[in-house]
């Protein structure tokens, strides 16, 4: 029967004995006004950490001209000449800047609503991925401070665009921090690039979330490479700090399960109520509506399906060790008698249920 996705589609532990189970009472649903401040929490304490994880300067910028050296010697550093175009061409350095300063705080948090309004089974899950790999990214900088290219010496030819362009902005020559705010900020927080990470999350969540529209699908595809080329164009990552970003991703991507799982523990624990989205995001077992009552059905595309509620009196029982059978259904091979004339519906062959082997 056709499926289709919801936020009361309930969930099961993975297990490989034959189960029939009952559906659970009444959830809670993930609410906006939860969500809000425990994204304002992680947001705070990532741009605190940021902030906090200041390195030596001198430390800063080994770490950045090693990064350079390395490249060089595998003939990576695209840098270089993307950050002459940009600097050469205004109609592409000054958007570029815009780009960097602007799009890595919208774009993010729009995705995030539009995925808890329209995908609410997915959200738990894709936020979770996003802000471990996030706080992932904060190890990072805490462990290794690094000297942006627009920061080193004039000599190793780079050109901090933001400054260059910066009457056409808000931005100072400090990053992409207002006017005036350069302080508030890590300047030396670009081991991995973040902006490259979530761009690559976003891509991600449109592609596989989006309609799979043409449009949407170029969107998915280019944004995260667009923003790579702006973080290298605009003297503010290196290749490898993009790469980074990317690799960080990817481990939280499979370090997001363990922390679900994690939390539904501390959850049960202290004696909270699960969520709907807690239940149906997992995207691995779910309940769904068959013959004789719900079974459980194994998604290995992760993708999340919504069933109806089958009563508890909906439900076959278990007999002669575990043979299971539904009314009209036959064992194979078994023999169909034809009712005879004006025989009761009990008495017909047909319909009955078929005994247990």
């Amino acid at each position: 029967m056709p499926q289709t996705e919801a936020a009361e589609a309930p969930v099961t532990e993975r297990t490989d004995a034959p189960v029939t189970e009952a559906v659970p009472g009444t959830h809670t649903r993930l609410r906006w006004w939860t969500e809000l401040p425990l994204i304002l929490l992680v947001y705070g304490a990532y741009s605190a950490g940021r902030l906090l994880a200041r390195g030596d300067t001198s430390t800063a910028v080994e770490h950045g001209l090693a990064i350079l050296r390395f490249e060089k010697a595998l003939s990576l550093n695209a840098e270089h000449p993307l950050n002459r175009l940009f600097t050469r061409e205004p109609w592409i350095g000054i958007p570029a800047d815009f780009w960097y300063a602007s799009l890595h705080y919208l774009v993010t948090p729009v995705l995030l609503v539009w995925l808890f309004r329209s995908h609410a089974v997915r959200y738990r899950a894709a936020r979770t991925w996003l802000m471990t790999s996030t706080f992932i990214g904060l190890i990072g900088f805490t462990l290794l401070p690094t000297c942006p290219p627009r920061l080193l010496d004039p000599a190793h030819g780079f050109v901090d665009t933001m400054a260059h362009y910066s009457s056409w902005g808000w931005w100072g020559g400090e990053a992409s921090a207002p006017r005036g705010l350069g302080g508030m900020t890590n300047q030396y927080a670009a081991m991995p690039s973040l902006h490259v990470g979530w761009a690559l999350w976003c891509g991600v969540i449109l592609w596989r979330f989006g309609g799979g529209s043409r449009l949407v699908r170029a969107a998915a595809i280019g944004y995260p490479v667009i923003t790579t080329l702006v973080v290298m164009g605009t003297a503010n990552h290196y290749f490898l700090d993009a790469a980074a970003g990317a690799a960080v991703m990817g481990v939280g991507l499979l370090l997001a399960p363990l922390v679900l799982r994690t939390a539904d523990r501390c959850r049960i624990a202290l004696g909270l109520t699960a969520t709907d989205g807690d239940r149906a995001d997992t995207g691995l077992v779910v309940l769904s509506e068959g013959d004789g009552g719900p079974r459980r059905e194994d998604r290995a595309d992760g993708a999340v399906t919504a069933v109806p509620a089958a009563s508890p009196g909906a439900l076959s029982p278990i007999v002669s060790a575990g043979c299971q059978t539904s009314p009209g259904e036959r064992i194979p091979r078994q023999r169909i008698t034809e009712p005879e004339p004006g025989a009761a519906p009990s008495e017909a062959g047909d319909g009955a249920p078929a005994a247990a082997r």
